[in-house]
């Protein structure tokens, strides 16, 4: 068997959405992962439909598909021309039984193993603020302050405002 290329988990965290409440990842990029067509994919699981029940695969609606376009950064007249299918994590698994090449089972394999540390990754998290809050009903008013700067410390970063424009310093200007 020839030897694979090693997946990069972060090219595949990047690639995982949150669409309708589920993490999701969308037909063109794991065609892209699996180095096949995007329509000969569709065709495998349009063949394979029982495989893929809806909690499996799912097509996005116009809207979501709209939506998803503007954040990728699709132009509305380039790449495909109908919505997506979105697989969870139960329909990456499902596509190894149809697609069946080396490299089509070695990306589904890194797939697994990238879902299963987010799931700990958010496991942590949940675990973490739950010890907080039992913490903060345990002592006193005196750590309340402490507690707050923690939780800020675990919430996540606002995204950075972009300023549009020039921006002038008042003290570096000089007049005549």
């Amino acid at each position: 068997m020839k030897r694979l290329k090693t997946l990069v988990p972060e090219v595949i965290e990047k690639r995982i959405l949150l669409i309708r409440g589920q993490k999701v990842i969308v037909d063109f990029y794991l065609s892209d992962l699996y180095g096949v067509e995007t329509k000969a994919l569709k065709r495998a699981v349009k063949r394979n439909r029982k495989r893929f029940p809806l909690d499996f695969c799912f097509e996005l609606s116009p809207q979501e598909w709209k939506t998803l376009r503007y954040q990728i950064g699709t132009s509305s007249w380039g790449g495909g021309r109908y919505p997506p299918y979105a697989f969870t994590e139960q329909g990456v698994a499902m596509l190894s039984s149809v697609l069946r090449s080396d490299k089509a089972v070695f990306v589904n394999i890194e797939i697994m193993r990238t879902f299963v540390r987010l799931r700990e990754i958010l496991s942590t998290h949940k675990d973490l603020a739950r010890k907080l809050k039992e913490l903060e009903t345990k002592y006193d008013e005196q750590f309340r302050v402490v507690f707050e700067a923690i939780r800020q410390l675990m919430a996540p970063p606002d995204p950075p405002k972009r300023r549009i424009g020039f921006q002038v310093d008042e003290m570096k200007v000089k007049y005549c």
